[in-house]
């Protein structure tokens, strides 16, 4: 059997959420809703975040090399953004393994890691972004270079929508594309990443006043979590109100609307050019983000807002209308497109193929997932519960909360902390083994200090 072309689309701060598949009835997303129906949608995907308040940088790390943010990238170190930007040279990246698989590799939009290991991975590109984040209407990019040399001096400003203009090159490759060998269209965007600020026609496509505002809608978070400085948070007032929530979700889901119809014209492409039957279409995001939710803007954090993201599976031989409620990892994500392309994933990888579970081969592949970030926070959670463990002597006031404990099967707005229900001491207990135990696995350096 042929191997399927593959388009892959990630986007940036797009949560779980925030799609009409998974349960919104606010935010139109008919393309991401039908490639859902059409395909399988994994309901309970998390990322991992990582060792830098940039957590784009360590989240992709973690897709393209399959394993955990301590190991991803080249510094296990907090904070020590050059070096956490560079995969780890002791690993073959994702599009390095597709690339030496016999796929033609493409790069479009957002490489957040170095540019090495970009130019190992990918046989060509356009439109390249070696940033994390610019005006939608002012894209520092790239024109691909065989050399795998970017200097500075060779970056240029596009003015057209930065989502506009990475679905416009996908459409010029898959409209071009003539080679034998299958392609592997790797697709970044920018959006829905701040400065929310979609086009006219998908500004006004949401009123404010129409936003219902999220249950877990908090003027201020109650306690310091240790990130209060991250430029994300000043993108709101303090303390947050209502009026100013609803306008940022508003235009959240303005650009995601934007995104979704942009995806549409690259799926109708496809079709165009008699590829849709042999193309795998996977779609993803980097992190989610809170917009308001517990008093928070941004995704430095560890509630469902900010780690909880989709992960959607479309082509030939995946089932239709398949929704898969088990755990899983964004470092899962490598071995399983490796797997439905029929391809040996590296041995040193951690990540595991869901195909099991969307073929209904085995129930689950994970009872728990964690995530880290900085030297602040640290997360376990299972089918039910959650832990959060935050080191106090990082938190800016005294006195400030130490552990949370939700049960998101009764509470998944994460309202009710149950830390500190007696009934509740052994599973807090358990959780908190279970955590301290990865941590030793991945050699986390907050293991050897008392957090308490």
């Amino acid at each position: 059997m042929s191997k399927p072309n593959i388009l892959f689309i990630i986007a940036d701060d797009h949560r779980y959420d925030a799609i009409g598949a998974s349960g919104n009835t606010e935010v139109e997303t008919p393309n991401l809703d039908a490639l859902a129906t059409n395909g399988v949608a994994f309901n309970k995907m998390y990322t991992m975040n990582g060792l830098t308040g940039a957590v784009c940088v360590p989240s992709r790390a973690a897709l393209h090399t399959g394993v955990n943010p301590f190991r991803a990238s080249a510094s296990n170190k907090v904070e020590d953004y050059p070096n956490l930007q560079v995969l780890n040279p002791e690993l073959t990246s994702f599009p390095k393994v597709m690339r030496e698989s016999g796929y033609h590799t493409h790069a479009i939009g957002k490489w957040h890691n170095d540019k090495n290991s970009f130019a190992e991975g990918f046989t060509s590109g356009s439109k390249i972004m070696f940033r994390g984040m610019s005006d939608h209407d002012k894209v520092p990019v790239h024109d691909f270079d065989p050399t795998g040399n970017y200097p500075e001096e060779n970056c240029y400003f596009e003015e057209r929508f930065s989502t506009n203009l990475f679905c416009e090159e996908a459409i010029q490759f898959i409209d071009n594309y003539q080679k034998e060998e299958p392609f592997f269209l790797y697709v970044a965007l920018t959006a829905p990443h701040d400065p929310r600020t979609p086009p006219k026609t998908y500004k006004e496509m949401y009123d404010p006043d129409d936003i219902t505002l999220p249950e877990n809608f908090m003027g201020q978070h109650p306690f310091d979590i240790g990130a209060i400085n991250i430029r994300g948070e000043a993108l709101a007032s303090f303390p947050r109100t209502p009026k100013e929530i609803r306008k940022h979700i508003a235009e959240y889901y303005g650009m995601i609307s934007h995104l979704d119809q942009q995806i549409g014209k690259v799926l109708q492409a496809l079709s165009n050019n008699g590829l849709a039957q042999d193309t795998l279409i996977v779609y993803t995001s980097d992190h989610g983000l809170a917009v308001g939710q517990h008093g928070l803007m941004a995704k430095q954090n560890m509630y469902e807002h900010s780690l909880h993201i989709p992960f959607i599976i479309n082509g030939k031989h995946i089932p239709k209308g398949k929704t898969v409620d088990s755990l899983a990892c964004q470092y899962d994500i490598f071995p399983t497109i490796c797997d439905l392309a029929e391809i040996t994933p590296p041995e040193n990888i951690e990540g595991q193929s869901l195909v099991p579970l969307l073929t209904g081969q085995k129930d689950y592949i994970r009872r728990t997932v964690f995530a880290v970030y900085t030297d602040v926070q640290r997360m376990i959670r299972d089918e039910r519960w959650k832990l959060i463990k935050y080191d106090r002597s990082k938190q800016h006031d005294a006195g400030t909360t130490c552990m949370q404990l939700f049960d998101l099967e009764n509470d998944p707005w994460e309202m009710n902390d149950l830390s500190n229900d007696k009934s509740q001491k052994q599973r807090l207990e358990d959780l908190l083994g279970k955590l301290q135990e990865w941590q030793k696995q991945v050699s986390d350096p907050l293991v050897k200090e008392d957090l308490s």
